[in-house]
């Protein structure tokens, strides 16, 4: 559970980055990315598209962490539940 928790915290960081540069975008004439060691000007519209991709794709691997979360959540109480009833009828 703690494993779910800290993924979402990371994508929730790696969204409000993303939210964060699409902002300063529409305050700045000039766009750059950092591709290795170097920055490189790039196409704002470009850069623009790319970052709302990031943060899509983000949002979507939160809402599957959240399942997974869910998942295991009903599987470890549908468990507990026979080991309790296991205990029931053998005490």
């Amino acid at each position: 559970m703690q494993s779910f928790n800290m993924q979402k915290q990371q994508l929730q960081a790696n969204i409000l980055e993303f939210e964060s540069a699409l902002e300063e975008l529409d305050n700045t004439d000039a766009s750059y990315k950092i591709i290795g060691n170097i920055m490189v000007k790039v196409d704002q519209d470009k850069l623009k598209k790319s970052l709302e991709e990031d943060k899509k794709n983000a949002e979507i691997r939160i809402k599957a962490v959240e399942k997974q979360e869910d998942s295991m959540k009903e599987k470890a109480k549908r468990i507990q539940q026979e080991v309790m009833e296991e205990m029931k009828n053998n005490g």
